[in-house]
């Protein structure tokens, strides 16, 4: 590996992944992508463009993934043309993914077998942090390992925690979409509270957001429910997958989660609805569905 500017490899250029590799691109390092479907620009003409996983790993010494469920990762790491073929002693693979942290230990035992590290650090911010580099970036894996990468870590994101071993990045990630979903569910109940009583809700989180209730999610999520900008910066599809992983995690361990079940049951019925593709601050349309009544109507 250069001592100085190592190669990178980056799979999966989605909604929050080709911001984050861009910003690696920009930093200057040589930068190696694979990604369903034709590779957006700046990729196309500034990076090598690879026909599989394998081909990335070959040629980067640090390979990250940013795919949407366990299933994906396990098939870029090692289903046909995966990663893992690729590897070579002395390499280390980064999941930006956010996945099941039991998952998430085995594959990285399958990774270290091959004389390679893995570092599991999914991401918290949604698309305005990825643009921004400014995500949270939770951490777990060995720290050496982490020491490696942080330095890459910190062209995408500015809050960098290596929270401990392998899969607790991802326990850490799980707890944080519980967090978002509760309070996603509690301003949108609170703003339909509002709207229907006959208050004008922009008002309302106008006076919420200089008190005790102020929130990121109120001032963000808030103003999405008020203005109907629902096109996803995080979908409401891949929020339902982490209160499942929380509650399939709640059931291993034995504790109950009864807000986070609430929570999930509102994101199923705005799928029902079929509102899955929508930003999960889009929930609120399960809460005016069952109210019969929108905070705001929609544009158009």
């Amino acid at each position: 590996m250069s001592s100085t500017t190592p190669k990178i490899g980056f799979i999966g250029l989605g909604i929050m992944g080709a911001p984050m590799a861009g910003h690696l691109l920009e930093a200057g390092h040589p930068l190696f992508v694979n990604t369903h479907g034709k590779p957006p620009e700046p990729f196309a003409s500034r990076a090598t463009v690879c026909a599989s996983g394998t081909e990335v790993a070959r040629q980067a010494d640090i390979v990250f993934i940013m795919v949407p469920d366990t299933p994906d990762v396990e098939k870029v790491l090692f289903g046909e043309g995966g990663v893992a073929a690729g590897l070579s002693k002395g390499k280390t693979v980064v999941d930006c993914s956010s996945i099941d942290p039991i998952a998430t230990k085995a594959f990285a035992a399958r990774i270290a077998a091959l004389g390679c590290a893995y570092v599991d650090a999914p991401v918290s911010g949604g698309e305005v942090g990825a643009k921004a580099a400014s995500l949270t970036i939770m951490c777990g894996g060995d720290e050496a390992d982490f020491g490696r990468v942080r330095p890459l870590l910190e062209k995408m994101g500015k809050n960098i925690t290596l929270v401990g071993g392998v899969g607790d990045g991802q326990v850490c990630k799980v707890a944080n979409q519980i967090i978002v979903a509760l309070n996603i569910a509690a301003v949108g109940e609170a703003l339909v509270f509002a709207s229907k009583a006959g208050a004008d809700p922009a008002k309302v989180r106008q006076a919420l957001m200089g008190g005790f209730a102020s929130s990121r999610i109120l001032e963000v999520h808030g103003e999405r429910m008020i203005k109907r900008t629902f096109a996803p910066g995080f979908r409401i599809a891949l929020h339902q997958k982490d209160l499942n992983l929380a509650l399939q995690g709640a059931r291993a361990l034995g504790v109950a989660l009864p807000q986070t079940a609430s929570a999930a049951q509102l994101m199923n019925a705005c799928s029902a609805l079929g509102y899955g593709q929508e930003d999960h601050s889009a929930l609120v349309r399960a809460l005016e569905a069952m109210a019969q009544h929108p905070v705001a109507p929609d544009a158009g």
